[in-house]
């Protein structure tokens, strides 16, 4: 009997797990509804039960089907709240302070990815005065799915743009945020769904995908539980590297009563590469005493040191008070009260790297500062390499995947359970990690935009995305780049309809991949929603190229988006423009505004057939704008 009671209530138990009401994570307090848009609601609950829904006085039904699914259309409604709801069904949620406004799906990869939180000292006054309760956030949950869509989301809430809550924002999707709700005087809703480091592929759908063989049959094979359990390495198939002398002994390399030995000079900022060390991987410390004013012993205090190739701690007189585990976050480490002394200080960098060169990236800020003093941390240091990593042998290496990386997959975690949910339109900043194949990306970003709204299922969604921003080494030569041809890729796509491209060649440093300069880009994202989403007659991008027509010795330009006409940034002559005869042969050439056009010629040229114009991976001075102030597009007519 007492058997028999308790399978009773087992059963009772597990059939009320299955009868409660469930919403998905976007449907939330807080959340921001798409105004003036049909609204589909929907959920969970017990298998053909019903569902109730109260919202602004009306009453709406609807009924589970057999696997419990439920949706409810809620008719459209203008920008306005807060709104309370009530949702019944066996058990009540009640949903409060809701808003009615645009709701913008933001996605790609770290660019966009990177909250103010990481560039909080150009932007420590915004975050500061951030007052914006109507500018909220959802912020999507990294994950991926490899076997197929996944219904809903693990966690995620919907956070106001208020002071230090502004932190986790998107940085590039708020200032486009804050721009648009400057404008218009609505709430504005941002989905931030993006991870770093991520191809365009994984943010496709299986169907969407399906025009591209290697990713196809990519995603069979990661289908199979099989083949993904081969990546695993098998115990005991793991090359320990080696200890690192630095930590290894009794007296650590950081600490203050350590006596240093053998150690040499190097300079900071720099890779050791670049300063007498060849191809290393491993282990590198660098020391150095820093004289400190009396006024900081004892005080609070930050240090940036720049970026660090690939990571990094930090010891100051034996206390380590920041530490970054990969290359790309900039340095900005706390040095808590009590730990500063005046005069020397003893400051340690343990440096990680495992590829490429090694050490202090240069043309940043290295310092420590606390109050209105500031001690400059560059110049000479001390280092010793406390390990060496050898190559792994062939047989000891074992073939890895990166699921985030993988075709669908991160659609299938991080997108597909947003589908259900109306919106304005979308905000894309992605690229760097496809730059390698740009004539393949000439094809998947127009595949991305139509599976997308065709996912979204609300006809040709306005879709605003960036082109990359100049990178890398700058160079005073004619040279064939990715990265430019990147570009012109992503201005192809201007050909879909309905869509807007922020151009940012002008706003990239060379020395990092994530740019501080994120609020024009945002700026820049909104003017194109103001045009193709909200229809304004406004100038929303700079020069795009139209045609070239050759005149005797010289190429003439026509280009689209002039606005109030064609200016240089500086006033100079045009930049970064080459010219080519018929043997594709480049050479830097003279260029002048006429009108609206721009004339090109060279004297080593006589009989010119074809012209670029910022076509480098970093193109050293792009200064041809509108008088709008916003910059031409990079370009070139030798395809």
């Amino acid at each position: 009997m007492k058997k028999i009671i308790l399978l009773q209530l087992f059963l009772l138990a597990v059939f009320s797990g299955f009868a409660q009401l469930k919403l998905p994570r976007l449907i939330r307090d807080s959340m921001i509804l798409q105004r003036d848009e049909k609204i589909k609601l929907w959920g969970w609950a017990a298998n053909h039960g019903k569902v109730q829904v109260r919202f602004n006085g009306r009453t709406y039904q609807a009924k589970a089907d057999a696997n419990g699914n439920w949706e409810v259309h809620l008719p459209p409604t203008k920008a306005g709240g807060p709104y309370n709801m009530e949702i019944t069904a066996g058990n009540k949620i009640t949903l409060h302070d809701i808003l009615f406004g645009d709701v913008w799906f933001c996605s790609g990869q770290s660019n966009m990815a990177h909250q103010l939180n990481v560039h909080d000292v150009i932007y420590a006054r915004e975050i500061a005065e951030a007052n914006s309760p109507q500018i909220r956030q959802f912020l999507v949950p990294g994950g991926t799915g490899l076997s197929g869509p996944i219904p809903d989301l693990p966690t995620g809430y919907w956070k106001p743009a208020i002071g230090e809550d502004t932190r986790p924002f998107s940085a590039v999707a708020y200032f486009f945020a804050k721009k648009i709700y400057e404008k218009y005087k609505v709430p504005v809703g941002i989905i931030n769904a993006s991870v770093g480091g991520t191809p365009i592929e994984a943010w496709m759908s299986e169907e969407g995908l399906k025009e591209f063989p290697a990713a196809t049959a990519t995603m069979n094979k990661n289908k199979d539980t099989a083949y993904l359990n081969s990546f695993k390495r098998p115990p005991g198939n793991t090359v320990k590297p080696p200890a690192d002398a630095g930590l290894a002994g009794t007296d650590k390399w950081y600490d203050e009563a350590y006596i240093p030995k053998g150690w040499r000079r190097i300079n900071i900022p720099g890779y050791w590469e670049d300063q007498g060390i060849k191809d290393l991987n491993g282990v590198v410390w660098y020391r150095r005493e820093i004289e400190l004013p009396a006024a900081m012993a004892g005080k609070p205090a930050k240090v940036f040191l720049g970026r660090i190739v690939d990571a990094d701690e930090l010891y100051i007189n034996g206390k380590q008070v920041g530490r970054t585990t990969y290359l790309y976050p900039q340095r900005r480490y706390q040095v808590p009260a009590g730990v500063l002394k005046a005069g020397k200080n003893l400051f340690a960098v343990r440096v990680t790297n495992t590829a490429g060169k090694g050490g202090f990236v240069p043309d940043k800020p290295y310092c420590i500062f606390s109050g209105t003093d500031t001690v400059d941390l560059k110049g000479d240091w001390q280092y010793k390499v406390g390990a060496v990593f050898r190559p792994l042998p062939r047989e000891s290496t074992t073939p890895n995947i990166n699921l985030q990386n993988q075709p669908a997959a991160l659609y299938n975690a991080m997108v597909f359970p947003e589908i259900n949910y109306t919106i304005k339109g979308f905000c894309w900043y992605q690229g760097e990690t496809n730059a390698g194949e740009p004539r393949q990306y000439a094809k998947l970003l127009p595949a991305l935009i139509s599976d997308w709204r065709a996912k979204w299922n609300q006809g040709p969604l306005p879709f605003l995305y960036v082109q990359l921003p100049g990178f890398m080494d700058y160079t005073y030569l004619p040279t064939e780049s990715s990265w430019a041809m990147m570009r012109e890729s992503q201005a192809k796509a201007l050909s879909v309809p309905n869509t807007a491209m922020a151009v940012a060649i002008d706003l990239g440093e060379w020395n990092d991949v994530h740019p501080d300069n994120k609020k024009a880009v945002g700026e820049r994202l909104a003017l194109g929603a103001m045009k193709v989403a909200y229809k304004e007659n406004i100038t929303f991008s700079g020069p795009l190229y139209q045609s070239a027509v050759t005149r005797e010795n010289s190429i003439v330009i026509s280009f689209t988006d002039n606005g109030s006409g064609l200016i240089t940034n500086d006033g100079e002559a045009p930049a970064t423009f080459e010219i080519a005869g018929a043997d594709k042969k480049f050479v830097p050439a003279n260029a002048k505004i006429e009108g609206n056009k721009v004339t090109v010629w060279s004297d080593e040229i006589s009989a010119p057939k074809y012209v670029r114009y910022a076509w480098s991976d970093n193109p050293v001075n792009p200064n041809l704008y509108n008088r709008e102030l916003l910059p031409a597009s990079p370009f070139r007519t030798d395809e």
